[in-house]
């Protein structure tokens, strides 16, 4: 393993400005100039993209910008000694001494761990005065490669070494306590902190047990010392993992921020909390609060934005998987594989009948006339089609689910679940699983703040909790939220056939609209059942060529709003996270198969930004169609059915020139009164709870 610092990534006493972005820039630069990074600017960016989410300024003139980065290929530390300082947020003033910590998206162990030693050393007075006088870059590298990497025999071995490798007080100095510390890339923040509140502690006579949940060297904490602990800290900027182990217990939670700059405080307040029969606990066995990120005080915004995130970045797999089965299902199978079966007494799909009936041993026959594919082709077209719509299926459930995990924590899985199926039982979609999501987390939340008998305690998260959250939410669904949004889909079938003999193009824009509106919800589904419909009658010779032309409108619009926001990842990435532009090359594909939920990562990170720019899209694609009159035989299936247009080439420009208005219309929305969106790790802590923490692991956070 190479070392993670040499002297061409240090620069002594420089002056690149009072403002943090210029010295970072310099810094990434470095990175990249010595073969580290393929881009200086990915870097900066992804490293400011860190900054914008928690201000990286330690008191004592330290800062320590760090990120992960696609265009980082080898974990490295650059270091610059600043003359003046610049101001990096910590609350005494600027830094003259600035750490970039650069690692991979996919850091190694080692490496992790060495990243982490380093952030340990700068809680060390002596450690910071010598980076202060040194004279050469070697003198710095020497000092950094002493505490990131120790002989066994030096003085600096203590440096590297967890907080537990300090001796403790006993029990009887002071009552027992237990911390948590954990930041979204587990790399600096997360030891920073564990070291700073083991060090106050120690002064203080008080027994601490600290967890790091972040990238490197940690264990989880003993069961019985939890169960002796008089209180708890989270010095959390994301998600407790395992939260119900301090069921009960008196809690204090900030950031690792402030665990940073005043161990002490939160010390005192936790063991005021001990004390205290009124203080905040720990929701007995259901983890409510689990993720609730406290970095600076997150706003109510920020937590429904955390919600949402949590349930799409489940619902996406559903819908990569279910939405490619099915468009492959149709170059396999022919794109009539949908339509109803006039053999099948019950009404099955030409899919589902053959894939119940026949076996890859015993494969199945097309009646002639029919368009199908026979043999081989056929039955996989059949079986993919099968699956397709089998992952489909768990759309809905799985994004109310997960939003009510994000709430309450895995009490809300079963009623968001639930509400989620009874949601697409009762019409209300895409919507519904939204709201009803929402009820199940904070009825489950509810309900776990009750408190209840010793005897039954134990019943509460896994019956009570889930028995009474779905009841409540479900219930609402079904009494109150289904019958409504029922009643504005038919409003809108009706609303649509009204049209049909209207002006073409004024159809196509109402129509791309309502594709693009909520993306996969029930104004999507309304025209889409619209154009389904139609299209059904069409092929079975009672409908004629206008159903075929609404058919081929309402999937170019749908296709637009993914196309446009994977182009608007490419035309200004620095308007996106990391993790939106990995969304925006899986959107790429999801665009092209016709699957509109590819854009639910970016309308519910920014809905006021991207919904209408991508309606804007949807519209213009909408009325060309309509326009030129292409025609469409397949309901689903983007360019993957080409064969099943009538004029192609039209239909592809229609969608090109869609994409293209609403990649620029959403460009320019965030381009304009918005500062740079919030990092790669934002996303991460969203989804906190569930995959951005892991308690002394190594591929943690971010």
């Amino acid at each position: 393993m190479s070392a993670l610092i040499t002297t061409d990534l240090v620069a002594l006493d420089v002056s690149p400005g009072a403002d943090k972005t210029a010295v970072i820039r310099q810094l990434a630069e470095l990175v990249a100039r010595s073969g580290r990074a393929t881009s200086a600017e990915g870097l900066h960016s992804d490293a400011m993209d860190r900054e914008a989410k928690v201000a990286t300024g330690l008191p004592g003139g330290i800062a320590i910008p760090h990120c992960r980065s696609g265009a980082v290929t080898e974990a490295s530390l650059a270091f610059a000694r600043l003359r003046p300082g610049a101001d990096f947020g910590a609350p005494d003033g600027p830094a003259d001494l600035v750490f970039l910590i650069a690692a991979p998206e996919a850091g190694d162990a080692d490496h992790l761990t060495l990243l982490s030693s380093l952030a340990r050393a700068l809680v060390r007075p002596e450690f910071v005065a010598s980076l202060r006088n040194a004279s050469t870059a070697d003198e710095v590298v020497t000092l950094v490669q002493d505490v990131v990497s120790p002989a066994p025999a030096t003085a600096a071995a203590p440096a590297a070494a967890a907080p537990a490798a300090t001796p403790a007080p006993t029990a009887g100095d002071g009552p027992t306590l237990v911390a948590i510390s954990a930041c979204p890339t587990g790399i600096a923040h997360t030891y920073m902190a564990a070291d700073k509140l083991a060090a106050a502690a120690r002064e203080m006579g008080v027994d601490l047990h600290v967890e790091t949940q972040g990238s490197s060297g940690s264990t989880p904490l003993d069961p019985s010392v939890i169960s002796k602990a008089a209180a708890v800290i989270f010095a959390v900027d994301v998600g407790v993992r395992d939260r119900d182990r301090f069921a009960g217990k008196p809690v204090v939670q900030s950031g690792t921020k402030r665990a940073i700059q005043e161990p002490e405080v939160m010390i005192r307040e936790a063991i005021a909390a001990a004390g205290d029969p009124n203080a905040r606990r720990v929701p007995g066995g259901s983890g409510a609060d689990a993720a609730a990120p406290t970095s600076g005080g997150q706003g109510v915004g920020s937590e429904i934005r955390r919600w949402l995130l949590t349930g799409v970045s489940y619902m996406i797999p559903f819908v990569a998987a279910g939405g490619l089965l099915i468009a492959l299902s149709f170059l396999l199978g022919g794109y009539q594989i949908v339509l109803t079966d006039p053999a099948s007494a019950s009404g099955q799909s030409y899919a589902l009948n053959w894939a119940l009936n026949n076996s890859f041993f015993n494969l199945p026959v097309a009646d002639a006339g029919t368009g199908l594919n026979d043999g081989l082709l056929g039955y996989l077209g059949a079986l993919c089609f099968v699956l397709g719509g089998a992952a489909f299926g768990f759309l809905v459930p799985a994004l109310a689910g997960y939003i009510a995990y994000a709430i309450a924590d895995r009490p809300g899985i079963v009623p968001g679940f639930v509400v989620g199926a009874v949601s697409g039982t009762v019409g209300a979609g895409f919507l519904g699983g939204l709201v009803g999501g929402i009820i199940a987390g904070f009825a489950a939340k509810w309900i776990a703040s009750w408190k209840l008998p010793a005897g039954v305690r134990g019943l509460q998260p896994v019956v009570i909790i889930p028995l009474l959250a779905t009841i409540i939410s479900s219930g609402i669904m079904v009494l109150f939220l289904g019958r409504p949004l029922a009643a504005a889909l038919t409003g809108l079938g009706n609303f649509l056939n009204g049209l049909t003999g209207a002006s073409a193009v004024l159809l196509g824009i109402i129509l791309g609209l309502m594709m693009c509106f909520d993306l996969g919800g029930p104004v999507n589904k309304a025209a889409y059942v619209f154009a389904t419909t139609g299209l059904t009658a069409a092929i079975a010779g009672d409908g004629g060529r206008q159903q075929l032309v609404i058919m081929a409108t309402v999937m170019a619009a749908g296709m637009v709003p993914p196309l446009a926001m994977a182009l608007s990842t490419v035309i200004r990435p620095k308007l996106y996270t990391a993790a939106e532009r990995d969304n925006g090359k899986a959107a790429w594909l999801l665009g092209a198969s016709f699957i509109s939920e590819g854009a639910i990562p970016f309308a519910a990170a920014d809905p006021l930004r991207v919904i209408p720019s991508m309606m804007l899209g949807g519209a213009t694609t909408g009325a060309l169609v309509a326009g030129f009159g292409v025609q469409l035989r397949a309901p689903h299936g983007g360019i993957f059915v080409f064969f099943a247009m009538s004029n192609a080439l039209l239909f592809f420009l229609a969608v090109i020139i869609g994409t293209i208005v609403g990649a620029i219309a959403v460009t320019a929305a965030k381009s304009f009164g918005r500062k740079p969106v919030a990092p790669a790790e934002a996303t991460e802590a969203a989804m906190a709870g569930s995959t951005v923490t892991t308690t002394g692991a190594v591929a943690a956070a971010s």
